[in-house]
């Protein structure tokens, strides 16, 4: 189920859908605010597909919705014991700080990519793109794992998708178009029919009114 918001000045989109022939998909997306400052987005990609996946990545989404002002190396944790009996997730996580600077931090456990994009003459910039650390949240963690911080500036798009994304999914985003508009076109150009595929579209807008 596709869903879309805004939060400050980030508006998000999601466009999602299961494997082909399935009708449960195992991606799941969270975006909610953090004490009106603040916003917390993701994508979490229970391992496989279907019902089995699918309740791994809602356990997930539940913790993190409850936990949601914690630290994301925390709400990582978290995650990780509350999916300790099911099957486990992949799943990155990124903190958007609303202010006189603005800042992302953002984790990657597993094959979640996420991408910080902007507008070029040329095309499509990609400003930054998170981390990605191996390891399966419930199953297996590697130590030490600690937020990257970024800057992010009004006109700014955040692309998060699950490995049901082809990797060139950044190559012919549209900015003049809407959040809603650009996570569903890479969901139709770029989503593999087999497997789950979710991608989240968040764009700073630069203004909170």
């Amino acid at each position: 189920m596709n869903e879309n918001g805004r939060l400050g000045p980030l508006e998000w989109a999601t466009a999602v859908r299961p494997r082909a022939g399935e009708q449960v998909c195992g991606d799941r997306a969270i975006a909610v605010a953090v004490d009106g400052t603040a916003a917390l987005i993701g994508v979490l990609d229970g391992l496989g597909h279907g019902a089995d996946a699918a309740t791994a990545a809602l356990c997930g989404v539940m913790v993190l919705d409850e936990a949601r002002a914690k630290p994301l190396e925390v709400l990582v944790q978290h995650c990780h014991r509350a999916l300790s009996g099911t099957r486990g997730a992949a799943m990155t996580l990124a903190r958007i700080d609303f202010g006189a600077t603005d800042t992302l931090r953002w984790i990657g456990i597993g094959n979640v990519s996420a991408d910080l994009v902007a507008k070029h003459p040329g095309g499509v910039e990609v400003r930054s793109s998170a981390r990605l650390i191996g390891g399966i949240v419930g199953y297996r963690l590697p130590e030490g794992i600690t937020p990257q911080e970024v800057p992010i500036r009004p006109g700014d798009l955040l692309v998060i998708a699950s490995d049901g994304i082809a990797e060139d999914h950044l190559a012919d985003i549209d900015f003049a178009a809407p959040s809603t508009v650009i996570a569903e076109q890479i969901l139709s150009r770029h989503g593999k029919q087999t497997d789950d595929a979710l991608v989240l579209a968040a764009r700073h807008r630069g203004t909170t009114g």
